[in-house]
């Protein structure tokens, strides 16, 4: 988590210039996240101290595969419905407007979705996104599709708003977990200095990227990683002595688990970064053609 909300924050500010975040969206999220985050944190020292770091992990293992199967399957149809569709563009869900509908005060008007939206809608919302974070360090897994689905923002405004969230719960978290002696600043400086290259790359290549692809490879992340997951619960359940299972096993176990999550994820990155080249080339052949007509 540490690592995350520097690199949250250059990205969000990379979006805000693409005219792509909805900052009173994010911030009013961000509190409920705060919460959320808090929460996590308890839940994940109560584990901690009662079954030991194989309890830990085994505990955020169960909620990869859930949240990541149940939000990855629906995210990933979506998708394919979208691109089978003649019209790709993306529309509000019927449930985001019944929601939408709905008036509870305080009501809270965001600028990028159009409409005004009940508090105490968006607050389940941030709410599980802190938590998630705090357990699994994601918090967009839940409030990504949070965001498209039920509050019915498109998915480049849904991913660049999650940022702004993530920054905020981020610097929170990592404050607590700092507390705890929980945080190796060394590795987390490491990771941050790869990482903000990424950052910059994956900011402009939402401005060219189709919504239906961004969908697709959430999705496609989502069911792959917590298949990885899968195959790493085995570890945990014998280091609690619950099933016994042999050394090589669970070794062989752990490395398909590492390259199948290294692999999807530089999927995911190289489908990305080739239709941002893609869609920079239709974007210029367009406006040739344009430039040509104009001239005649």
């Amino acid at each position: 988590m540490c690592h995350k909300f520097p690199k949250a924050m250059v990205g969000a500010y990379k979006r805000w210039k693409y005219g792509q975040v909805d900052i009173k969206l994010g911030l009013v999220m961000a509190i409920s996240a705060i919460l959320g985050v808090q929460v996590g944190i308890q839940i994940q020292e109560v584990i901690l101290k009662t079954w030991g770091n194989a309890g830990s992990n085994l505990y955020v293992s169960t909620m990869f595969i859930i949240v990541l199967t149940i939000v990855g399957a629906y995210v990933f149809k979506d998708a394919l419905n979208m691109a089978k569709s003649k019209n790709a563009k993306e529309e509000t869900t019927a449930l985001a407007k019944r929601i939408q509908s709905i008036n509870i005060p305080p009501m809270i008007y965001f600028g990028k979705i159009g409409a005004k939206i009940s508090f105490w809608v968006t607050f389940p919302i941030g709410f599980c996104t802190g938590l998630l974070a705090a357990t699994i360090a994601v918090g967009g897994f839940i409030g990504v599709p949070g965001m498209i689905y039920l509050l019915g923002v498109t998915s480049t405004v849904g991913t660049a708003t999650e940022l702004v969230i993530a920054f905020v719960m981020g610097l929170v978290g990592s404050v607590k977990w700092a507390m705890s002696g929980m945080i190796d600043i060394r590795l987390t400086l490491i990771i941050l200095a790869g990482s903000l290259i990424g950052v910059q790359i994956g900011a402009a290549a939402t401005t060219f990227v189709k919504p239906y692809l961004i969908k697709f490879v959430m999705g496609f992340i989502m069911l792959l990683v917590a298949g990885s997951r899968v195959l790493a619960v085995p570890q945990y359940l014998s280091e609690l002595n619950i099933i016994p299972i042999e050394k090589h096993v669970l070794t062989a176990l752990d490395q398909t688990s590492f390259i199948i999550m290294s692999l999807t994820l530089l999927a995911g990155a190289l489908i990305i970064v080739f239709s941002m080249v893609r869609g920079k080339r239709e974007i210029k052949r367009a406006d040739a053609i344009a430039q040509v007509r104009v001239n005649d």
